[in-house]
């Protein structure tokens, strides 16, 4: 049994159904994530855009004031166009390092691969294609240089805020004292610009969240009729919480590879959370789990702060 099928079939016979939204990134997710990101709604990628392209030579200044030399890890790359700035950056002052993305999409691999180095001629690559802490591991056996793991675009905010702390903890026991982390992070704002962001008006997030149960049907003899669903986001502006449902519109039964799911009407699937963060929260996340900040990046709407964090 796959490891996608394993997790689908463990998550749908929960008591309260969920999926995993690291799932989310067949061919198709990556192009609905990537229209997700450019439609007008979706603040948090143009913000964090703003702090690499503006307060490049500032990061350059502040990573390199720490170590001459170091290797950068992405965990979840993507399409590395926020990242590609500082590592254009980094190598315009000269910098010696290797550039190791890390994404559990091999699309995504694959296309970094052929596509950066064409923007980057004198970048040294070399992709990973895994799960994230297996492939920081190999990293560290590819290079013993100091490491600088980017984490960007608020991926930390799939972390449920109680289990963030085990996760960052996690990332720590992989790194070693002097290693860095530049770490991003939504802050709490306006509620509606935050339901907003889930919730675009083309509808790229609805399609993205449902698209899931395509890749079900397609890669898991699965029979999800997606005109029975519907996206269904909330934010609770008190804890910070934004989480994306789908809703079963009627009662009804699904087969998974064979396995049978009944739903009743108004029934939810649980499929991602994105947890906002007051500035302090981040400073406390860091010192509670090994690390000392030592530098705060913000966007001028002060949206979303990229943090730097040092191993200690």
């Amino acid at each position: 049994m796959s490891q996608f099928l394993e997790d689908v079939l463990k998550g749908l016979s929960a008591k309260e159904k969920y999926l995993q939204s690291k799932y989310f990134y067949d061919a198709n997710g990556d192009k609905l994530f990537q229209s997700i990101m450019g439609s007008k709604e979706y603040y948090p990628t143009k913000c964090e855009m703003e702090i690499f392209t503006q307060k490049t030579s500032e990061l350059v200044t502040v990573l390199t004031g720490q170590n001459k030399e170091f290797d950068i890890v992405e965990l979840g790359a993507g399409d590395a166009t926020k990242s590609v700035h500082l590592l254009k950056g980094l190598l315009d002052n000269k910098v010696t390092f290797t550039y190791f993305p890390v994404d559990i999409s091999a699309n995504v691999i694959d296309l970094l691969q052929n596509e950066l180095p064409k923007k980057l001629p004198t970048l040294k690559l070399q992709g990973l294609n895994g799960e994230y802490f297996k492939m920081l591991e190999k990293a560290k056996t590819l290079s013993d240089k100091i490491k600088v793991v980017l984490f960007l675009g608020s991926n930390i905010g799939n972390v449920p805020l109680e289990k963030a702390g085990d996760f960052v903890t996690l990332l720590r026991q992989h790194l070693k004292p002097g290693d860095l982390v530049l770490i991003g992070f939504d802050l709490k704002k306006d509620p509606k610009t935050i339901l907003d962001a889930y919730n675009d008006s083309c509808g790229f997030t609805r399609d993205f969240n449902l698209n899931l149960l395509r890749r079900i049907n397609n890669e898991l003899q699965g029979n999800f009729n997606l005109d029975n669903f519907y996206h269904y986001p909330t934010y609770d502006p008190a804890t910070g919480a934004t989480k994306s449902y789908i809703v079963s519109k009627v009662e009804q039964q699904v087969s998974v590879a064979e396995n049978l799911f009944d739903f009743s009407e108004g029934e939810s699937i649980f499929m991602e959370i994105s947890q906002k963060y007051t500035v302090q929260q981040t400073d406390e996340l860091a010192k509670q789990t090994g690390f000392e900040p030592i530098h705060h990046f913000y966007d001028t709407k002060k949206w979303f702060l990229d943090a730097i964090w040092r191993c200690v």
